[in-house]
């Protein structure tokens, strides 16, 4: 009979292989699914996954879809490292997008250099107080953070339908359901004239390094893990979990509502029904990819954010369904959380009983 046995010691090596090995994994079924599907799978996996980095002229479109997959990552991963499971970030990236792009209507025909940071400093706020509520729940009530985030994000969703088909609609904009155009000094500068790279990329990677010497050389981030590690320890190290709560459902909120403006201020210039993209959830397998490390998660950020602009590709070249992209995200995380079970537990047999 077979049973599962905890190892005494999981492999360190393989704690960080297994990435490698979940998307090399990934890629094999890819090609098995896709082709049963009637597709030509080696070639879809291929432009799903390979032909992005392979093609020096789509590195722009990698850095802009990484970008708010890496800040929204490194927000989770801080409150993953303590047990803090925010599930919701899909919903503050969206009211982080709707809190800047406020001030955006509001300094509308305005200008100065101050109004995109009042931008990125509403959606911090935005994202932050939406965050506050399942850390509230979860402090004062013992509700489940992992419910109250998610449900919210349906609330976001509609709020921000109501917000571009009403109030908000451009009244220039042919009764389509879209806020104004942001103005020269509401978007965020392009790096280089006729690139999609814009600012936000470098500023990504400046957080990522930001959040690596929070966790590693600070004393909240030793806080953070030990009331992941051993609550118990906390508690007697003078720690506070409610306060690491607090803190881990901020910092997930900010960083995504932050995203959200930078992607409203960024690709899109305005609001639209089309601006929920699932990053939020996207970046959650970003997260675990990356190993809940701020350098993992950068490579973990390029890597799914090959997917979305191979998704792209393999629409055209092999004509895959948009769907297609969804699926091979999902196939990744299971991949990805099957191998970190074997790293954890090996297979045995189980004596059967005289």
């Amino acid at each position: 009979m077979l049973e599962w046995r905890r190892r005494r010691e999981p492999s360190a090596a393989m704690l960080y292989a297994s990435p490698l090995i979940a998307v090399a994994l990934t890629m094999l079924i890819g090609v098995a699914v896709f082709t049963a599907m009637g597709y030509p799978g080696a070639q879809a996996v291929r432009d799903i996954f390979l032909t992005p980095f392979l093609e020096p002229q789509r590195w722009p479109d990698l850095g802009v879809k990484a970008a708010p997959l890496v800040m929204i990552a490194l927000g989770l991963a801080i409150g993953f490292r303590a047990n803090v499971w925010n599930i919701g970030a899909e919903g503050q990236y969206i009211v982080g997008a709707i809190a800047g792009t406020g001030v955006a209507l509001a300094t509308h025909g305005m200008t100065g250099w101050w109004i995109l940071p009042a931008m990125a400093f509403a959606g911090i706020l935005g994202g932050m107080a939406f965050a506050a509520v399942p850390a509230f729940l979860r402090v004062r009530l013992g509700v489940s953070e992992i419910l109250t985030s998610l449900m919210l994000t349906y609330v976001a969703v509609q709020g921000l339908y109501y917000l571009v088909r009403g109030p908000w609609k451009d009244p220039d904009g042919f009764n389509f359901p879209q806020t104004r155009l942001f103005g020269a000094d509401q978007t965020l500068p392009v790096l280089a004239e006729g690139s999609l790279v814009h600012l936000g990329i470098p500023l990504a990677l400046a957080i990522a390094l930001v959040a690596w010497l929070v966790l590693e050389k600070t004393t909240a981030g030793y806080a953070v893990k030990v009331v992941g590690l051993a609550p118990q320890a906390a508690r007697h190290g003078g720690f506070r979990a409610d306060g690491v709560t607090w803190a881990c459902l901020l910092a997930g909120g900010g960083l995504a509502g932050l995203a959200g403006l930078f992607e409203a201020a960024g690709p899109f210039g305005q609001l639209t029904p089309q601006f929920p993209s699932g990053y939020g959830f996207t970046a959650i397998i970003v997260a675990f990819l990356g190993r809940l490390h701020p350098l993992g998660i950068v490579f973990g950020g390029l890597a799914l954010a090959a997917t979305y602009v191979g998704g792209e590709i393999a629409q055209t070249t092999v004509k895959l369904p948009q769907a297609a992209t969804g699926l091979f995200q999902a196939l990744l995380l299971f991949v990805l959380l099957a191998t970190d079970v074997l790293v954890t537990y090996r297979i045995g047999w189980k004596a059967r009983a005289a």
